[in-house]
């Protein structure tokens, strides 16, 4: 591993590129942070993938591009003489120490859970921080990840269940809600009592220390696989899905699950 001076040097090289990059390149030199944000999300969704993979080489690459960006968007704020990469990393380095009292003050704090639960008091305390316990989420989010920082959150309030497996008594009730509402064909109320029962899981994996969004990933990567065996292995036999029965199809399909790793 790199020493401190190497990993410093290596900063400011990247820093030096940064310059010259938005000096001599036509394309940098004409990039703006609206023009830069759709990359952003497309490289923070790539670094996401590799480590759903466990891929350290192509980690260390999507941190590397999504470095790119933080120093891109630093050097556009430093051209309109509104901060500077200097002004992030103090910024960051002031709100980390302002968030740990438990490291750099007298508070105390035995567990990662105790640390959580203080987190968003401290952040309601915070200059420039949020004004209510939500406010942190933002508005952006896929709905997914947004209702689990939901729910994480207001569990850090205390608003939670006593006992985990209470839950499936709420999954249980939205279910039949919406059954309900599927019998009746009222779309609108259909869509919504969805919502229910979705965000009621999503709350049933978070109490049981599951990411649903990973969990979700996982079960699209698998369905993947097996959709393209089950195709590869049609075009074997000379016959394309549309023209395979339902139970051609599932014989394909148990045999694909069967040659998973």
């Amino acid at each position: 591993m790199n020493t401190r001076e190497q990993k410093l040097e290596a900063f400011g090289k990247l820093l030096d590129v940064m310059d010259e990059l938005r000096e001599k390149c036509p394309w940098d030199r004409e990039q703006t942070n609206e023009s830069l944000r759709a990359n952003t999300i497309e490289e923070t969704y790539e670094l996401a993938e590799a480590i759903i993979k466990n891929d350290d080489e192509a980690i260390k690459k999507e941190l590397g591009d999504l470095l790119l960006h933080v120093v891109f968007y630093a050097k556009i704020g430093e051209e309109k003489g509104a901060f500077d990469i200097a002004d992030v990393c103090n910024t960051l380095c002031d709100k980390l120490i302002f968030r740990h009292p438990h490291v750099f003050g007298d508070a105390q704090a035995e567990s990662a859970r105790k640390v959580e639960k203080s987190w968003e008091q401290i952040k309601l305390k915070e200059k420039g921080g949020n004004s209510t316990i939500l406010g942190g989420v933002p508005d952006s989010l896929p709905s997914m990840v947004k209702a689990y920082r939901i729910q994480d959150k207001a569990r850090n309030a205390g608003f939670d269940w006593n006992e985990r497996r209470d839950v499936w008594e709420k999954v249980k009730e939205e279910w039949e809600e919406l059954k309900a509402e599927i019998d009746e064909s009222n779309p609108n109320k259909m869509e919504g009592e969805f919502g229910d029962l979705l965000f009621s899981i999503i709350n049933a994996a978070r109490l049981y220390k599951v990411n649903p969004d990973n969990a979700l990933e996982r079960t699209n990567q698998k369905f993947i696989y097996r959709f393209n065996y089950m195709e590869e292995r049609a075009k074997e036999q000379g016959k394309t899905l549309k023209n395979m029965t339902l139970e051609e199809m599932e014989k394909i399909w148990q045999e694909a699950k069967r040659t998973e790793k």
